[in-house]
C-alpha cells in the first residue's frame, strides 16, 4: 500500500519534515517515491509548502494520507475537510 506521510529531517530537537509518497513497508526515513511538500513547525507561524496539484494527483491514484498529513493537506487547501468524524485510533477503557 502506498501512503503519504512525513519524512523527518533536520537536527536534534529541531526537526523539519517533508511530505512524501512512500510504500508503507519502507522505513520511516527510507527511500520515497515523490516529495509533495515541506513542513517546518519551528517557525512562527509554522511554514507549510504543499504542491496542491501533485498532492491531488497522488490522492486520485489512491494514496492514503496519514492523519497528520491529512490535517496539513486540509490546512494547505489541497483537500476539503470531511464533515464526518474519523474513527478514533485509540481504544476506550474496559468496563469491569
Amino acid at each position: 500500500m502506498v501512503k503519504m506521510r512525513l519524512f523527518r529531517m533536520g537536527d536534534k530537537k529541531t526537526p523539519i519534515y517533508r511530505v512524501v509518497v512512500v510504500d508503507s513497508r519502507k522505513a520511516a526515513t527510507g527511500e520515497y517515491i515523490d516529495c509533495v511538500g515541506h513542513y517546518n513547525p519551528h517557525t512562527t507561524p509554522a511554514t507549510l509548502t504543499i504542491d496542491n496539484a501533485k498532492a491531488q494527483e497522488w490522492l486520485a491514484k489512491g494514496v492514503q494520507p496519514t492523519e497528520t498529513v491529512k490535517s496539513l493537506l486540509v490546512r494547505a487547501g489541497a483537500i476539503e475537510q470531511s464533515s464526518k468524524l474519523s474513527p478514533s485510533k485509540t481504544k476506550g477503557k474496559k468496563s469491569k
